[in-house]
């Protein structure tokens, strides 16, 4: 997995509590261009220092394999390195244990993003059994076209902060979608704020198949602890 994330950030990258209201919501169509330009946008650790960490909450609920999802649902921790390392590290904690998910350039940009990817396709292809290098490469497509965008508001550590949510649907007009076990419907949304540490506020992969949902992943904003 570390190494198709890492993958992933060489590809793409060149190229407190949350509750998302509905106020002043306006839905449209961002283009190409602005769809990736979003979701990797650069810069979004510059605030962030070696003294800081920030923390998500990783929730996954998993119809078609639960025991993968208690085993990666827990807090996730970015750290970046100290004596000016510029890199940042990304951590999952379960209680007192602590498995590391991979290195990233913090140059880059926030790793979440990756991570978030690259998680959705392994939770599908490990449900699903599809091939992770197909998952991959539609989502990888989707990242390239016109994708849904909605402008509101969210409360975040006790003041409303304005959001922007992109939505990509990878495999909409799949000619495979009806052989992915209700995977075909699976919606990766992505909601960033300019007023919160780290640009990303919440990341969700959900699909509901035509029983009842499948699969549900959220990373959600914390906030920033000291690091440890």
């Amino acid at each position: 997995m570390f190494h198709h994330a890492r993958t992933l950030a060489i590809v793409l990258a060149p190229v407190l509590a949350v509750c998302l209201g509905p106020a002043a919501a306006r839905s449209g169509q961002a283009g190409a261009e602005q769809t990736y330009d979003l979701l990797f946008r650069t810069g979004t650790l510059d605030g962030i220092d070696g003294a800081g960490a920030l923390v998500y909450e990783r929730d996954v609920v998993s119809a078609l394999s639960p025991e993968a999802a208690e085993r990666d649902s827990g807090t996730v921790v970015l750290k970046l390195g100290d004596g000016g390392e510029d890199m940042a590290r990304l951590e999952l904690r379960q209680g007192d244990r602590h498995r590391g998910l991979g290195v990233f350039p913090a140059s880059v940009g926030n790793p979440m993003i990756m991570y978030f990817y690259e998680s959705a396709v392994r939770d599908m292809a490990e449900a699903a059994g599809g091939s992770p290098f197909y998952i991959r490469n539609r989502v990888k497509d989707a990242l390239i076209r016109p994708s849904e965008m909605e402008t509101g508001e969210a409360v975040f550590d006790g003041r409303t902060v304005p959001t922007t949510t992109i939505a990509l649907r990878p495999f909409a007009e799949d000619p495979n979608r009806d052989r992915m076990k209700g995977f075909g419907d699976l919606v990766l949304s992505v909601t960033m704020s300019e007023e919160v540490p780290g640009w990303y506020l919440s990341l969700v992969a959900e699909a509901t198949g035509a029983d009842g949902p499948v699969y549900r992943s959220s990373l959600t904003l914390d906030g920033v602890e000291a690091a440890q």
